[in-house]
């Protein structure tokens, strides 16, 4: 399988694992996050799952339609990657909200080996080693959080009302009430997503990030002028918006790994909402504290 790439080909590197069964497992990894040592992460690929038909093969929700034997065992298959048992997994409830949930030993395998006892959560953050924190995406971005000197970590899921309303910062603002974060010593990851050549939005949602990125319209979003059938018609770059995020809120530019690859291009590695018109799994991106 070919991937396309945008920018500097190899930003992510593509990695393997062996299954239980034998089967390959295939995820993405920024190297600037693994070189801290602290944190252990994986952006999930379509790749070494057990679902079948749309939601082949490595589908990452329980919401979707798929078997939940089959999602069950996918999840199963990342606690095996990650090295803990399957109660060490814990999954936020998304909603495109900007909530942020600070976990403890306690939610172990909330969201999967167990019920979640909350709701609109699109946010995780924890200083406790050895709890894979997970969200999930299919063009929306997963952003990922470290902080090296205090021990601690992040997950998010970030679309548009995310972007715009800029969940990025809600969670390092998180980390800094909770953990003493310093936003100058954070490593971030923007997984995964779609980009903007892919992303063609409204004029409703041009105006909120016209209002909300002001002096930054033409970093990340092109007015493509009126369709045929009358309508106002942008193009959005998530990625680009995010970046603003994430240095707005004090995260060095150098501290900050962008994806280079794209879900709407890639459908073949990553799932993606726009390119299959909705009928998909969802991609995960996960990540673990080590020590």
């Amino acid at each position: 399988m070919k991937i396309k790439h945008y920018g500097d080909a190899g930003t992510l590197e593509l990695k393997n694992h062996i299954n239980e069964d034998g089967s390959l497992l295939q995820y993405l990894q920024f190297p600037a996050i693994e070189k801290t040592g602290i944190a252990t992460h994986a952006f999930s690929t379509r790749i070494g799952g057990a679902s079948k038909g749309i939601w082949s093969t490595m589908n990452l929700s329980f919401t979707r339609g798929d078997d939940p034997k089959d999602a069950y065992e996918n999840f199963h298959r990342y606690a095996v990657l990650f090295g803990v048992p399957d109660e060490k997994i814990v999954l936020p409830y998304q909603t495109h909200t900007v909530n942020v949930r600070v976990v403890t030993e306690e939610d172990g395998g909330k969201g999967f080996t167990r019920e979640r006892d909350y709701t609109d959560v699109d946010g995780l953050i924890t200083n406790i080693p050895g709890l894979v924190l997970g969200v999930f995406a299919a063009d929306c971005v997963p952003l990922l959080f470290v902080d090296p000197v205090h021990k601690a970590i992040g997950a998010s899921h970030s679309g548009w009302r995310g972007t715009v309303n800029r969940m990025g910062k809600v969670t390092i603002e998180k980390m800094k009430e909770i953990y003493g974060t310093d936003p100058k010593d954070i490593l971030c990851a923007i997984g995964p997503s779609i980009c903007r050549k892919c992303y063609e939005v409204s004029e409703d949602v041009a105006l909120q990030f016209k209002k909300e990125f002001p002096g930054h319209e033409e970093d990340i979003m092109v007015d493509d002028g009126f369709n045929s059938d009358g309508e106002h018609k942008f193009h959005l770059d998530l990625w680009a918006a995010n970046k603003v995020v994430l240095e707005d809120a004090g995260v060095k530019t150098e501290n900050i790994s962008l994806t280079d690859i794209c879900t709407n291009c890639n459908p073949e590695l990553l799932f993606s909402h726009r390119f299959t018109k909705g009928q998909r799994g969802n991609n995960g991106a996960f990540i673990m504290l080590n020590f």
